[in-house]
């Protein structure tokens, strides 16, 4: 089992993955996209939500799908998807304290926004611990686990993948993290949002899982600083 004592980069998914999935942001978004499918595609709810899916599955997100199908524009997209209600995630004490007695840096990839992003900080109370946020507008609209982005993402803040820990919620976004040598950590969750395949896709390129991201961290600061 990989250890982390070699780690100076943490690099974090942001939904379900910063935030426990019990906040249910998705539920919310997925109300949203289907709403702007049936407004926009001039369908009706079942058709938006059957597209919703469909393009998620195939594409890896639905806006992916609208743009390659569509050819939409993605800025009214992502604004009106993330137009939400943000109460449900808490401030996080555990989770600041953990991230601040890290050593290295922290930076988060999201297919999100970096707008969506910075609201989700700022209610957890954790967005001074973090050095930038690669959005799905820096990965040029292609979403994880496209290994494309991934790639472009170390190049741009100078990731060194042997010195790199990739927290994820979801196990397919963990292949090309792996692949590049970093540490892989899972994040589990008995709240699957409607998209999210059921397949229990642990296999070697997952190195750890944890159902509780503030614990786990704090076991790994406690590890590095010899604490028992």
């Amino acid at each position: 089992m990989r250890g982390f004592d070699h780690i100076n980069t943490w690099v974090f998914d942001l939904d379900n993955t910063l935030y426990p999935a019990s906040c249910k942001l998705f539920d919310q978004m997925h109300v949203r996209m289907s709403d702007f499918i049936k407004e926009r595609l001039n369908v009706d709810q079942t058709e938006a939500l059957r597209l919703r899916r469909e393009y998620y599955l195939k594409h890896g997100t639905t806006l992916r799908g609208l743009m390659l199908e569509h050819n939409m524009e993605p800025t009214d997209f992502l604004d009106y998807v993330h137009d939400i209600d943000y109460t449900a995630v808490a401030n996080d004490k555990l989770l600041q304290n953990a991230l601040a007695k890290l050593p290295g840096r922290k930076l988060v990839f999201t297919n999100g926004t970096t707008g969506h992003a910075g609201r989700v900080m700022k209610r957890l109370g954790v967005e001074e611990h973090f050095e930038a946020v690669f959005d799905i507008v820096d990965s040029d609209y292609i979403p994880k686990p496209a290994r494309g982005p991934y790639d472009k993402f170390a190049g741009l803040h100078a990731v060194d993948g042997n010195r790199t820990a990739f927290f994820e919620d979801l196990p397919e976004n963990l292949h090309a993290p792996h692949a590049m040598g970093m540490t892989t950590v899972l994040i589990t969750s008995d709240v699957r949002h409607s998209d999210q395949s059921n397949a229990a896709d642990r296999l070697d390129h997952i190195h750890h899982s944890t159902h509780d991201l503030p614990q786990f961290l704090s076991s790994i600061v406690n590890s590095i600083h010899g604490v028992k």
